[in-house]
């Protein structure tokens, strides 16, 4: 059976400060550097295929630091900005509790947490998903289909839009799922890449 194994990040510097990262190639900081090697502590045992990350520094730092600790450094590993954070336009950057002070925090809860509407020159969740299930489509599903066992490194909206595709959310519930930065969630898969079990590690 295929098996997957996807991480956010672990924390960057930018989530420590409180502020909107998107597309801004921040890295982590010393606590998600942590955070990744506690991820990897608890994939030691896995074997991995092929990885998959994003073309930012934080999930490219956590997947080296990952493979590192599992011994699997040799692997081969595809980046590409399909797998990128959600791209916050022109809130990237910005202290989220001035960017409420500035727009109102029910205007910034609705650019943050509605499933199809973004902040101004930016992308929605629903945008995120048009780029991220291609790829997944086009790259990652023929290598599990190989039976491939495959890890991705990435954020939390780019996973967000995999996992309501993997796991058939609703736009709702698609809302108050939460990833948590660092963690692993495993993903065993029927041939035809049904969800037989899935568990955060």
């Amino acid at each position: 059976m295929p098996k997957l194994v996807i991480v956010r990040h672990g924390q960057s510097q930018w989530n420590l400060e409180n502020r909107f990262t998107g597309w801004i190639d921040i890295d982590l900081s010393p606590k998600g550097i942590e955070e990744a090697h506690a991820a990897g502590k608890k994939l030691v045992g896995y074997t991995f295929d092929k990885a998959f990350t994003s073309a930012l520094t934080r999930a490219q730092r956590t997947l080296d630091i990952i493979l590192d600790e599992i011994g699997q450094k040799g692997i081969p590993v595809e980046k590409d900005k399909a797998l990128n954070e959600r791209m916050y336009g022109d809130l990237q950057g910005l202290n989220k509790d001035e960017t409420r002070e500035k727009f109102g925090a029910e205007q910034v809860h609705i650019w943050r947490r509605s499933y199809d509407v973004a902040p101004p020159n930016g992308e929605s969740l629903k945008d995120t998903a048009a780029r991220v299930l291609p790829y997944w489509d086009g790259k990652i599903v023929p290598e599990l289909t190989n039976g491939k066992s495959i890890l991705i490194s990435a954020h939390g909206n780019s996973l967000r839009a995999l996992v309501m595709h993997l796991e058939n959310l609703s736009k709702e519930e698609i809302l108050k799922t939460e990833i948590p930065t660092g963690v692993p969630k495993y993903y065993e898969l029927s041939d035809d890449l049904k969800v037989v079990e899935t568990k955060y590690l």
